[in-house]
């Protein structure tokens, strides 16, 4: 029996616990998509967010996720952090998620796009760059609960290229759950795992609702008709 709190919805397996503790307990999963904590002092509930934790942070949990997933994708953090990255876990590539006009700040005025390190492969040839727009938010998407919520159409371009049909995803860092919605969307099995029950309970209530909503992976079925047998 598991030590972690798990619930079930679905083809989505939900854990509550610390993801360094749980990553050990799984098996080989298709490929791993997350958001992880950016270490810049975000408000985040339950815990701090500070670099020197995110850097420990990343020194783990990196390794472990290139072991368990034919491709990894996730952002790096912060643009400055692109040196680092290269040091401590260089990536096979870097990609780029254009998120247009956005009211993020940067040195220089705005940030309009987030770079994304990339580990193994996707399932298919890809382009990188995409663009998913950040808003504007519905009012479901604005009463979420998390700070810092990706849109629909980010999970969706992400897990839509690193994984095929009936495939295992994981994401370690399952925050508001973006990641398994779009996997219940997709057709596309799901691991996540979050270490803060709050944002735990978001998610599973997110991703319930998402399995109520018809699948996008589904073909529409064609109308059965009638054929006329002609024994001339």
């Amino acid at each position: 029996m598991s030590r972690f709190r798990e619930e079930i919805i679905g083809d989505a397996r939900l854990i509550l616990g610390d993801c360094r503790e749980v990553l050990p307990t799984l098996e080989r999963v298709d490929a791993v998509v997350t958001d992880p904590p950016y270490g810049i002092g975000f408000g985040y509930e339950g815990r701090s967010d500070t670099e020197i934790e995110w850097c420990d942070l990343m020194n783990r949990v990196v390794p472990a996720l290139r072991k368990l997933a034919r491709g990894v994708v996730m952002p790096i953090g912060q643009q400055q952090r692109v040196e680092w990255w290269y040091r401590n876990h260089r990536p096979d590539w870097m990609i780029c998620w254009h998120k247009g006009a956005s009211p993020t700040l940067s040195k220089i005025g705005f940030n309009d796009f987030e770079l994304h390190v990339v580990y193994g492969r996707a399932k298919t040839p890809i382009h990188d760059y995409f663009y998913a727009p950040t808003g504007p938010f519905t009012s479901e998407q604005q009463s979420i609960g998390h700070p810092c919520p990706k849109p629909p159409a980010y999970g969706n371009w992400l897990v839509s290229r690193f994984a095929g049909v009936n495939e295992v995803v994981l994401d370690p860092f399952l925050g508001s759950g973006t990641t398994g919605i779009s996997c219940a969307k997709l057709g596309r099995k799901f691991i996540g795992i979050e270490i803060e029950p709050k944002y735990f309970d978001i998610a599973c209530r997110r991703i319930e609702e998402a399995w109520k909503q018809p699948r996008l992976f589904e073909e529409p079925r064609v109308k059965p008709t009638q054929e006329t047998l002609d024994f001339t």
